[in-house]
C-alpha cells in the first residue's frame, strides 16, 4: 500500500499549515525563509491547498484525483463534497473518534484488523462509512491497552456527525458531516477549479 513517508512537522512547515494535529507541528515555522515571504500566484495557491487537503487526509495522487472527479460528478457544491466524502473514510474516523492518536496510528489499526463495521473487520483504511455505520474496536484487540487509553483520553468528541459509546469501545457516524463542522482549513474551491482545467 502506498503512503505518505516524508517527515510530518517538516511537510506541515512547507505547507503553513498543522495538518497532521500534533500540537509540536509548527514549533520551528518562520525560523528559516517561510511562505508567507513569498507572493503566490493563483496556480500556487491552487496547488497548495490541494496539498494541504491530501495532507490532511494522508491521501496520494492518484487516489486524491479519484475523489475529486467523485465528487464533481456529485449534486453537492463539489468542494463539500470533496471534503465530505474524504471525512467519511473509514480511517479519518477512527481518527476522529480517537481510537488512535494520530490519522498514521488510526490507520494501521484499521490495515492490522482491529476495526470492525456493523460487527464485520473492515481492513481497507479508504472504505467509506455510510451514515448509521457502527465502527468499533473489535474484542480481541480491547486487549491492547494503546487502544483502549487513546479511546478513553478522547472521551469528548465535540463532532456532531459522531456519537461515541465509550462502555462498548464504539461510534456512529450519525449524519453526513457538514462542511462547517469539519475541523480543517481549506479553500475547496480552489481544488476543483485546479482539476476543471
Amino acid at each position: 500500500m502506498a503512503r505518505m513517508r516524508q517527515p510530518r512537522f517538516k511537510l506541515c512547515r512547507r505547507l503553513g499549515l498543522n495538518v497532521v494535529g500534533h500540537p509540536k507541528a509548527m514549533k520551528r515555522a518562520g525560523n528559516g525563509q517561510s511562505r508567507e515571504d513569498k507572493k503566490l500566484s493563483y496556480y500556487g495557491m491552487q496547488l497548495l491547498e490541494k496539498q494541504r487537503l491530501k495532507a490532511y487526509y494522508g491521501v496520494l495522487e492518484k487516489q486524491f484525483s479519484k475523489y475529486v472527479y467523485k465528487a464533481i460528478k456529485s449534486d453537492d457544491v463539489s468542494g463539500d463534497a470533496l471534503v465530505k466524502l474524504l471525512e467519511r473514510r473509514l480511517d479519518n474516523l477512527v481518527y476522529r473518534m480517537g481510537f488512535g492518536s494520530t490519522l498514521r496510528q488510526a490507520r494501521q489499526m484499521v490495515n492490522h484488523g482491529h476495526i470492525a463495521v456493523n460487527g464485520k473487520k473492515v481492513d481497507i483504511p479508504s472504505y467509506i462509512v455510510s451514515v448509521g455505520d457502527k465502527i468499533e474496536l473489535r474484542e480481541k484487540s480491547r486487549e491492547i491497552q494503546l487502544f483502549v487509553d487513546n479511546f478513553k483520553a478522547n472521551k469528548d468528541v465535540n463532532l456532531p456527525y459522531i456519537s461515541k459509546d465509550i462502555d462498548n469501545f464504539s461510534g456512529t457516524l450519525v449524519s453526513v458531516p457538514n462542511i462547517e463542522d469539519i475541523p480543517i482549513q481549506i479553500d475547496t474551491q480552489l481544488i476543483i477549479e485546479w482539476y476543471s482545467k
